[in-house]
């Protein structure tokens, strides 16, 4: 086993699971970006066919996710609190620069424009992400006086969040996190993977273990249905419709900036001359970075 390529799939999974704290942004765009999207499709789909192979990549890229997750889960929630503008643009800006890498895929290779079909694709897929984006999110709960009372109808719930959630953590250009947002439990699965800090100092707290469990095994079992299931559906579209495919990732890319723009998140820590100077510094700094990135890889 090369080091290297371990170090780089943990590397990788670090900055899917880091992307995943974010609500809106799309871990299979970073996934994209970055040049794994297609080994880590493969991996999910033939595991069984491969362990051997297939494991030298999963273990470390799981890792990184769960560092990711659990450990700048924190640092985004901080970030989002108090810098939310600037650090959202610059999300919206690594989205926006491999937004022409991914027009590229659509078209014929001598013609500058796609075919109509590609076209209505990318409008169908567009405005499927203005609906979900336009939805009213229901009301947002305190996640530390509910986690205590939940039941099993709302573990069911949660797990079949987990499946929805999952298919859109393996589609590029709908966030998981976001879906998690619209189901109203964002809140409780953050406040969940948070306390797993908390619990490291007290591993003997046995009630907290039980809340936590409450939540983030269900949504485990869920995110791991969903995701088998939606990745199999990928591999088969990226080969044998492969324009399909990206005229549709393509349609969700152009629709996720517009959903981000609108969430008011994005402007929850304030406006001023300085914090928009920012947000623009981040957006061209993170578009640059991931069409350097993306022409590479696409």
């Amino acid at each position: 086993m090369q080091i290297t390529k371990v170090i780089q799939d943990f590397l990788n999974g670090l900055a899917f699971g880091i992307t995943e704290t974010v609500p809106g942004v799309s871990g299979g765009t970073i996934a994209i970006i970055l040049g794994f999207y297609t080994e880590l499709i493969e991996a999910v789909n033939h595991f069984t066919e491969n362990a051997k192979k297939y494991t030298k990549f999963l273990i470390p890229m799981a890792i990184g996710i769960a560092t990711g997750v659990i450990i700048f889960s924190a640092v985004m929630n901080y970030m989002l609190l108090n810098f939310s503008f600037p650090t959202m643009t610059f999300f919206i800006g690594l989205i926006v620069g491999i937004i022409p890498l991914i027009y590229r895929k659509t078209k014929t290779p001598t013609g500058r424009w796609c075919k109509p079909k590609e076209l209505a694709l990318i409008l169908i897929s567009l405005a499927v992400v203005l609906i979900i984006s336009n939805l009213k999110p229901p009301t947002i709960i305190n996640p530390a006086e509910v986690i205590s009372y939940i039941d099993a109808p709302f573990m069911l719930f949660i797990f079949l969040a987990g499946i929805i959630a999952a298919i859109a953590l393996v589609v590029p250009g709908i966030s998981g996190s976001f879906i998690l947002l619209l189901f109203g439990i964002y809140p409780l699965i953050t406040y969940s993977v948070s306390s797993i800090g908390y619990l490291l100092t007290d591993v003997t707290n046995v009630h907290l273990m039980g809340d936590i469990a409450k939540v983030l095994v269900p949504l485990a079992l869920g995110v791991i249905i969903g995701g088998f299931s939606m990745a199999k559906l990928i591999e088969k579209l990226l080969k044998n419709h492969y324009k399909t495919m990206y005229s549709i990732i393509l349609g969700l890319l152009l629709g996720s900036v517009y959903a981000l723009f609108r969430e008011p998140f994005i402007f929850q820590s304030g406006l001023s001359v300085l914090i928009i100077v920012a947000g623009i510094t981040t957006f061209f700094a993170g578009s640059i970075i991931s069409f350097s990135l993306g022409k590479k890889q696409l």
